[in-house]
């Protein structure tokens, strides 16, 4: 039985540890931080601001499962802890869960009455919330939806708008307006502005202007994107000027009919002799985009990349970062591969940036079309028949085959289960077997799975991204399993290099170069994400 002395040792040496953490945190190393707090819980493991801070440190890493999980037990532990809800309900908005995170901050106004801090962060939840509600009062069934791409003409320079279009959707628009004021999900004044909002979006206009003469950026001579208008238009975009929407649609049009014609698995042939290189994350580092292409070649026939998902979100020039990988592709398209991330998702783009800095820089239309085009790219690579390439990992169960994914129906928004999410959210864990996601999507899955199913399909090595690394990659499961993200002091502020890595036909041994970041004009990243998301920064 331990002593009353043993047990203020115990209880100091508790809070020396989570000074550490503390020391650790600030410095941005959150990984040593989350360590730390683990060793102090250890010790103690009834102390409520432990796990909270714990909780904090996952939140930082993007481990929003983890860090709902701990926050948890620090309300549990101690029910009138206001910071353990709080970090709770920080968590849920990151993954999206607006009406959880809604509770949690209403508890903590209920706490702490008199917080200004607290009001305000519940004021812009219940925000959310309400404009949850009325998406989904609005929302239209999946199967009678019109494609917006298939109304775009990029050549036409007449709007679709008929009168009989515009008298049917101001009936809808009134309706609309009773329903919600009848079900008094919002105030009359917030009804009549939003509907408003609605019925702009609802109505398809096509703002297909005629090229201004005064227009003096980047442009495409007839349908052929060229090298020459490629290198105008990243020079135009590093002097933070605009691209002409007529030159985006014809972009992100032409690229949208090469990613639907491709399988959900493609399979990548590098000739003897060449080299192929694999990118990871870039979430909207343009500049950091360009240094890539400073060291590693433009892409072309005999320069061939895939990017492997995550090019969106985080960074704010996100928009400048898909449009010159898309113009690349659209250019030369066996130089240019595109992989799916969880972050090319409607639910992700909300949060995150890419649907608030589409809708300034272009316009509503874009943001439509962007979330249809990312549906059409493919979920995995696989390059030489040996090294698979995937954005988040591998699978729930075993007996995965390359055919199985390759049958995947992905013309949707990623589901919340199955194949197709493990894909995208995925993560490696050391320890052998399956465990829960620390992100609460997806699964970790170790060695033994790794190992299992490069076997079934006859493989050598799965490339994987999702995840920062210090240095940019990390090499883990005996050697069979590479992480490469390439977004390097990662939304300026976790100070990791960024990596892509080459590999050299026949052989395909990995050869991983390393970046540190370069400067950007002064936007911070995050300027188009949501006001209740950026309050946590």
């Amino acid at each position: 039985m331990p002593t009353m002395e043993s047990e203020s040792s115990i209880s100091s040496r508790a809070e020396e540890l989570k000074c550490l953490a503390n020391e650790a945190f600030k410095a941005k190393k959150y990984s040593q931080a989350i360590d730390l707090y683990s060793q102090a819980i250890e010790l103690n493991n009834q102390s409520a601001v432990y796990w909270a801070n714990r909780s904090f440190a996952h939140t930082k890493l993007e481990e929003y499962g983890s860090a709902i999980h701990d926050a948890t037990q620090a309300v549990e532990i101690d029910p009138k802890y206001s910071k353990g809800y709080y970090r709770r309900g920080a968590a849920y908005l990151a993954m999206g869960k607006f009406k959880e995170a809604l509770k949690d901050f209403q508890q903590v106004k209920r706490i702490c009455p008199n917080d200004p801090d607290a009001a305000k962060k519940l004021k812009e939840c219940e925000k959310a919330v309400k404009k949850l509600k009325f998406e989904e009062a609005i929302s239209v069934p999946v199967a009678e939806r019109r494609s917006v791409a298939d109304s775009v003409d990029y050549r036409s320079i007449v709007g679709r708008m008929t009168t009989s279009s515009m008298l049917a959707t101001a009936a809808a628009a009134v309706v609309l307006a009773a329903a919600l004021m009848a079900a008094k999900l919002l105030s009359v004044g917030a009804v009549l502005a939003i509907m408003a909002l609605a019925a702009s979006i609802m109505v398809i206009i096509f703002p297909l202007e005629q090229v201004e003469p005064q227009y003096s950026g980047a442009r495409i001579e007839g349908d052929t994107v060229t090298l020459e208008f490629v290198k105008q238009m990243i020079e135009d975009f590093k002097n933070q000027q605009c691209l002409h929407k007529r030159y985006a649609f014809q972009i992100v049009l032409q690229t949208r009919e090469m990613l639907r014609a491709l399988p959900s698995l493609v399979d990548i042939t590098v000739p003897d002799g060449k080299r192929f290189t694999v990118c990871g994350d870039v979430h909207g580092q343009f500049y950091d985009l360009l240094n890539i292409f400073e060291l590693n070649g433009f892409p072309s026939e005999e320069n061939p990349f895939l990017f492997n998902g995550d090019f969106v979100d985080r960074g704010s020039f996100s928009l400048e970062v898909i449009l010159t990988l898309f113009a690349f592709k659209c250019m030369c398209p066996s130089a240019m591969y595109l992989s799916r991330g969880n972050h090319e998702s409607r639910s992700m783009n909300k949060i995150y940036g890419f649907e608030g800095e589409v809708r300034s820089k272009l316009s509503e239309t874009f943001v439509e079309l962007f979330a249809e085009v990312f549906c059409c790219l493919p979920l995995a690579h696989v390059i030489n028949q040996k090294v698979f390439v995937v954005h988040g990992g591998l699978f729930s169960v075993d007996g995965v085959q390359l055919s199985d994914i390759k049958a995947i129906n992905r013309f949707c928004e990623p589901p919340e289960e199955g194949l197709m999410c493990e894909v995208l959210w995925s993560d490696p864990q050391p320890n052998l077997g399956r465990g829960p996601s620390k992100r609460g999507v997806g699964l970790a899955f170790g060695p033994d799975v790794t190992k299992r199913f490069l076997q079934d399909n006859n493989l050598d090595l799965v490339v994987r991204s999702h995840e920062v690394k210090d240095e940019g990659y990390e090499i883990e499961h005996d050697g069979k399993l590479i992480t490469v993200f390439s977004a390097p002091n990662y939304c300026d502020q976790m100070g990791n290099k960024g990596a892509l890595i080459r590999f050299e036909a026949p052989e395909l041994k990995p050869n991983i170069v390393t970046f540190s970041a370069v400067a950007h004009p002064d936007v911070m990243p995050m300027a188009y994400a949501n006001n209740f998301l950026r309050m946590f920064q």
